[in-house]
């Protein structure tokens, strides 16, 4: 009797032929020993192209090669389909969330694969993914806002823009947030120069004399530019290292030791009188007209070591943002203009734009100026 459709091992279908090749042996036919193990011709001819001359043992390890050959049949199959999905992914690097999840929105549309494999081949996780950005009520302004701020101040970074934002009055104006925006809309960050850490003296010992309060030290130098016409001209520039604010910025065909006690004089009589003031070693700063009419007002001098023009670091990184702001963008035509161009530049820097070693703040804000003005008003009444 036939067990038709029942499925047999590999150790069965063995044991099955020997008792077939025992009963052909003893006298049975072929036909009859089939019948008596159940099977019919058919299956006996198919299981002994297959399973004829082989052993219990070599069966298993047949059918774990078979096992096998499976598994590689299948795993050849999903990494060729993930190499194909890879190459769709858009060339370089998903450096972000946002290019990660549109690369796996697209498998997912593309291959019909599940969220695991698309986040596991980008490298995203599947919250990720799902998640769904809430658009805040003032995106649309405050992208405007960073856009026409990039605009008017070009070589401002993100984190001058973000400043100048606070300030203005953009509570939510997050460094972070600024800078989202400000990649998304493609603008250009500025090249940023290597921190700059302590100054030092050429016998590398600290500098000693460190700004502690207003009017401790100031600090002076000049700027050389050339106007349209190939002329010179100078700028004479003043600054107090503890606020950071500029105290004034004179230009000239030529500046002396007398304009530059002219100029410090103006300068004593809106701020008050500074406990010292560095400059280098230039002949207008070493002069002796000058020098005794700082000591007449009280004024001590620091010059630093000639040829370290670090050691007066302070007043050279401002002429550096002086140059890069204003100067290096701007064609002068005459010391008049180019005086006009600078004061307007200097009301700025001191009232608007975020200084980043004082927090983002601007080194004389706009209320400030105007206490010393009624100040300054009060004593002349």
């Amino acid at each position: 009797m036939s067990n038709s459709g029942k499925r047999y091992t590999a150790e069965q279908i063995i044991h099955i032929l020997r008792e077939i090749d025992v009963l052909s042996s003893n006298g049975h036919s072929l036909q009859m020993a089939c019948k008596q193990a159940g099977i019919s011709e058919q299956s006996y001819y198919r299981w002994r192209k297959i399973y004829g001359g082989l052993r219990v043992e070599q069966a298993k390890k047949l059918k774990e090669i078979e096992a096998e050959n499976v598994r590689l049949k299948k795993l050849v199959a999903d990494l060729s389909l993930r190499e194909a999905m890879l190459k769709e992914v858009v060339p370089g690097k998903l450096l972000n969330p946002t290019k990660r999840r549109a690369a796996a929105t697209m498998l997912i549309a593309r291959f019909k694969v599940s969220e695991r494999l698309a986040c596991h081949l980008v490298g995203l996780s599947r919250a990720t993914l799902r998640y769904q950005p809430i658009v805040r009520d003032d995106e649309k302004p405050f992208r405007a806002e960073v856009i026409r701020l990039a605009c008017m101040y070009g070589r401002y970074g993100y984190r001058m823009i973000a400043g100048l934002m606070r300030n203005g009055g953009w509570q939510q104006a997050s460094t972070e947030r600024v800078r989202r925006i400000w990649r998304e809309e493609g603008l250009k960050v500025p090249t940023s120069h290597k921190p700059r850490g302590r100054l030092w003296l050429n016998d590398s010992s600290c500098m000693r004399l460190r700004a502690t309060h207003r009017n401790h030290v100031w600090s002076y130098d000049f700027v050389l530019i050339r106007d349209a016409y190939g002329r010179k001209i100078r700028l004479l520039t003043l600054l107090d290292e503890y606020s950071r604010a500029c105290l004034t910025v004179h230009c000239a065909r030529h500046i002396g030791a007398n304009e530059v006690i002219e100029q410090l004089s103006k300068v004593m009589i809106l701020h008050g009188i500074p406990e010292y003031i560095r400059s280098d070693n230039g002949p207008e700063f070493i002069a002796n007209k000058l020098r005794q009419w700082l000591e007449t007002v009280g004024v001590k001098t620091a010059y630093i070591e000639p040829g370290s023009p670090w050691e007066n670091g302070y007043c050279e990184s401002f002429n550096g943002t002086l140059r890069d702001n204003l100067l290096n963008g701007e064609i002068f035509y005459g010391v008049k203009e180019a005086q006009i161009l600078v004061d307007r530049w200097v009301r700025h820097y001191n009232t608007e734009r975020p200084h980043s070693a004082i927090g983002y703040k601007p080194p004389a804000p706009e209320i400030i100026i105007k206490q010393i003005g009624l100040r300054m008003d009060s004593r002349i009444h």
